[in-house]
């Protein structure tokens, strides 16, 4: 969650451009937080919550690296107020794990036989017609082999 906005902070040149968009991510992810958990699995609840911070850190990371449409300084103070996810990004940049939905996919210590989630293989070394869909945050692919499917298809709902 970003911190609070006050008064004395001082804003970056170019902020007055993604500002809109990050207001509107903001008032998506609290609506997410409120929204009814009746008749959802405990983990199905947090789904929302897991595809708007990977929007969120998404958006920015695009807006940096590939569009080169903000200055690192503004990069930076969205990193540093909250408004991305800058260990998801770190991870973005590294080959292999440029899909990756989110960071408890990765981590073994979540996973039974301590390795990564079933939503990391690629769909050609699953059964086909599987349906994947990660426990944890909902993806249904984010290997980098998978070209068109991944988590920008299933986190951009």
């Amino acid at each position: 969650m970003p911190k609070v906005r006050t008064s004395k902070t001082k804003y970056p040149e170019g902020w007055e451009l993604i500002e809109p968009t990050l207001r509107e991510l903001e008032t998506k992810m609290r609506d997410a937080e409120v929204d009814s958990h009746e008749g959802k699995r405990k983990c199905e609840s947090l789904w929302p919550i897991f595809r708007l911070a990977h929007q969120r850190s998404r958006y920015i990371y695009d807006l940096f690296y590939r569009r080169k449409a903000i200055s690192r300084e503004l990069y930076e103070f969205c990193l540093n107020e909250g408004h991305a996810d800058k260990n998801l990004i770190a991870k973005w940049k590294k080959p292999g794990y440029e899909r990756l939905c989110c960071l408890r996919c990765i981590q073994a210590r979540d996973h039974n036989y301590q390795t990564v989630c079933l939503c990391r293989i690629p769909k050609k070394n699953l059964d086909p017609g599987k349906i994947v869909e990660c426990v944890h945050c909902g993806c249904r692919g984010c290997a980098s082999g998978d070209v068109n499917e991944g988590p920008e298809s299933s986190h951009d709902a």
